[in-house]
């Protein structure tokens, strides 16, 4: 593990953090943390959960990320985050690249990492959980709990949000983020927790939000959200057209009615392995339900007309002929590999039939260069790049 300077300096920082908060240096004081809390990522939501968190008394945090020598911490400054009504939360926060230093006496973890670097951080904290750690991802939806199970130490206690907490942007790296949007109430599914009540009671005095503890933790696994709707729309944007377009397209503003067929299309199959699952279609409604829809055409309209996904462009780059696909974009590399292939493989896994996102699988593989799927079988040479390799087994 490289050295940084926050790891070389801890105790320096010790004193400097205590002679910080005796001289008012900061907008708040706290007495002595309770509550030790390791964030595993230094993107959107963890500056803005570090912030939050990091601000409030009987907490602390600390920053696992590659890069800890930009953080704040380095200078003795907080981290910054202010909310959508213009509050303030100056987060008190330790940055390190080293594991075994972040988890150190660590009570509860949030990974806030996108599906292709969650397996990577497990492996790294797996030596230094212990018994009494809570290990959770503000992410689910791209494999998360399948790949806690295969990873970590056994009986590991995990946690996991069905949405992400926040509506999270970054300002400055390791020093400010903006807090767009709060949730009134937070969906966990949890595993291997036997007293679930206290991880519910954990997370509310955490976030003060009220939370509602799911039946099962595929309701949290699965979901017909971005790995459906991104999908559906790149394969309805770009499927049988020139690969070259004269301008960038609006993602969600220019959405039409073949993407919406499509989606909904996806989505019958989708509810298919639902029911197989015995998951209750309060947990994980229909897209038309969930976009109060009645067709392909009312979906178009819904989806156009809904603000925050103003301004949204699609993945694409400029190039001097115009504007192309940009295939290393996160609306492919995570909601192909990380998130249509895990619907794909639970689909495997308990027999249910997808023609259509097979479809959309076996277009996007071909220009992403990857093979996933052969003969409708996740079979294929790249497979191990994907979730799918900690469900199928």
């Amino acid at each position: 593990m490289a050295d940084n300077y926050l790891e070389n300096h801890y105790e320096e920082y010790l004193k400097r953090k205590a002679a910080w908060e005796k001289n008012k240096k900061c907008s708040f004081r706290r007495t002595a943390p309770k509550t030790n809390v390791c964030i595993c990522g230094g993107g959107n939501i963890g500056h803005v959960l570090g912030g939050f968190l990091g601000s409030k008394e009987n907490y602390k945090v600390t920053i696992l990320t590659r890069q800890p020598d930009k953080w704040c911490a380095k200078d003795n400054l907080p981290l910054t985050v202010t909310d959508c009504n213009g509050k303030i939360f100056n987060g008190l926060i330790f940055a390190t690249d080293n594991p075994e230093l972040a988890m150190k006496d660590c009570d509860i973890v949030f990974i806030t990492l996108p599906g292709f670097a969650i397996a990577e951080q497990l492996r790294l904290i797996a030596p230094y959980v212990t018994p009494k750690t809570y290990i959770g991802s503000v992410f689910c939806s791209s494999g998360f709990f399948p790949m806690a199970m295969k990873i970590l130490p056994q009986n590991s206690k995990l946690f996991g949000f069905q949405r992400v907490p926040f509506i999270s942007r970054l300002v400055k790296y390791g020093h400010s983020a903006n807090l767009l949007g709060y949730r009134p109430q937070f969906n966990i599914a949890t595993y291997n927790i036997d007293n679930k009540q206290a991880i519910g009671t954990l997370l509310n005095k955490m976030f003060d939000t009220q939370i509602k503890l799911l039946d099962n933790y595929m309701e949290a696994t699965l979901t017909n959200s971005n790995p459906l709707l991104h999908p559906s729309r790149l394969y309805g944007m770009m499927k049988g057209k020139e690969m070259t377009f004269s301008r960038n397209i609006l993602f969600y503003e220019e959405w039409d009615d073949v993407s919406s067929q499509l989606l909904i299309d996806c989505d019958r199959e989708f509810q298919e392995l639902r029911e197989r699952l015995q998951i209750p279609q309060s947990a994980i409604p229909t897209i038309l339900d969930y976009y109060e829809s009645h067709d392909a055409h009312s979906l178009t309209e819904k989806i156009r007309s809904i603000k925050s996904f103003c301004g949204i462009y699609a993945p694409m780059k400029e190039t001097d002929g115009g504007y192309i696909p940009d295939y290393n974009s996160r609306y492919f590399t995570e909601d192909i590999p990380f998130g249509l292939i895990l619907i794909k493989s639970y689909a495997v896994k308990y027999k249910v039939a997808t023609p259509n996102i097979d479809t959309i699988i076996l277009w996007a593989q071909e220009n992403m260069g990857k093979k996933y799927l052969t003969d409708g079988q996740l079979n294929g040479e790249n497979i191990d790049e994907t979730v799918a390799q900690y469900i199928t087994e």
